[in-house]
């Protein structure tokens, strides 16, 4: 009998490829669509939900499940997501941080509870349609994770959180491939979503913006505070929430001033937004917290790695060490512009992931 697989069918290309590769190398495939938001009806399908998560992409990925012949399930995950990604998108906001929603998705839905249910089901693994690649080393009895082939698509950097028990037990059928070549593939299989557009926006948010959904679910993030000089502590203006700013924006700040001021901090035990020069934008140091070491054990003294502190950056020369349990300092050969708390600073030897961890702050030497 053959080793079945699930796979998790968003309704894009990628995803719908990742399960014609394994249904051609012989496995049993399980097709799985992850309702992560309550419907809307269908002549409104993005106004309570993002353009991932909706009828019309359920409708894609059943088209491709039946087109490849394999069995399929829309599965009914609004509770726990709301209590894994949601909520830590929200809490992550109200203290002035930015998160990477996809990240906690990853670790806590799709190598989590979903791969709990393809355990009960037999499975021998659950597979994505990331740009990753998944190897083990039998000298050190690990798995490790590898950027995809396609840098322009790589997102191993949405993956460092994955320990080594979810790793043994993840497939990325495409990580192999370029974007083209996966294009290529589902049109020579006449899929439905060979040329379907990809979505760039977080899944269960709205058109209307992560600001409106944030202001639906906790109104108090708006709460208007000050516009602080972080060179004097002068008011210089002020805000409408948090929630609204970002590390390194300049514009809308609305600021009658004739210097070019970027947000530099969120102080949310102020609820205040610290404004500066550019160049306090640059700094050479940071505090990672909820670190996760992949391919090497926490390194107690510093070791030299490419440290990328968002997923536009390109990886930069730094060094990490281990500076307590969960934690993590990365201090770079030169400064890094807008570091930001809340994002994933994700550790590279080459190609391979060393780890990662969350931006707790920056600071310069």
């Amino acid at each position: 009998m053959a080793e079945r697989i699930v796979v998790g069918m968003s309704g894009g290309v990628d995803s719908s490829v990742a399960a014609a590769l394994l249904v051609e190398q012989g496995y049993d495939v399980v097709g799985v669509t992850l309702r992560v938001w309550p419907w809307k009806e269908r002549e409104e399908p993005t106004a309570r939900f993002g353009s991932c998560c909706s009828p019309e992409t359920v409708d894609d990925a059943r088209q491709v499940a039946r087109a490849l012949g394999i069995s399929y399930y829309l599965l009914n995950t609004e509770r726990e997501f709301d209590r894994s990604v949601i909520e830590n998108f929200a809490a992550e906001y109200r203290v002035g941080r930015t998160p990477v929603p996809c990240v906690i998705c990853n670790r806590d839905v799709k190598f989590g509870s979903l791969l709990h249910r393809a355990r009960a089901w037999d499975a021998a693994a659950v597979a994505t349609g990331h740009y990753a690649r998944i190897t083990y080393d039998a000298a050190s009895g690990r798995h490790l994770l590898w950027r995809g082939v396609d840098s322009a698509k790589d997102q191993s950097d949405f993956l460092w959180p994955l320990t080594q028990a979810q790793l043994a037990w993840a497939r990325f059928p495409v990580g192999h491939l370029t974007k083209q070549e996966v294009r290529a593939k589902a049109r020579q299989l006449g899929l439905s979503t060979a040329d379907k557009p990809e979505s760039q926006e977080i899944c269960f948010v709205p058109d209307g913006g992560y600001r409106g959904f944030l202001q639906r679910r906790d109104p108090t993030m708006f709460t208007p505070g000050a516009i602080l000089d972080a060179a004097t502590g002068a008011r210089l203006g002020g805000h409408g929430g948090l929630a609204n700013y970002t590390i390194g924006q300049r514009k809308g700040l609305g600021l009658a001033t004739s210097r070019s001021l970027y947000v530099l901090d969120l102080d949310s035990a102020r609820n205040a937004v610290i404004v500066g020069e550019a160049h306090a934008l640059e700094q050479e140091r940071l505090t990672a917290s909820q670190t996760n070491f992949i391919a090497v054990d926490p390194p107690r003294s510093p070791r030299r790695v490419r440290a990328k502190i968002r997923h536009s950056h390109a990886a930069a020369p730094a060094t990490v060490r281990e500076i307590g349990p969960g934690r993590a300092e990365v201090v770079f050969d030169s400064p890094q512009r807008a570091i930001t708390p809340g994002q994933s600073v994700v550790f590279y030897d080459g190609d391979c992931v060393l780890g990662g961890g969350v931006i707790e702050r920056g600071g310069s030497r």
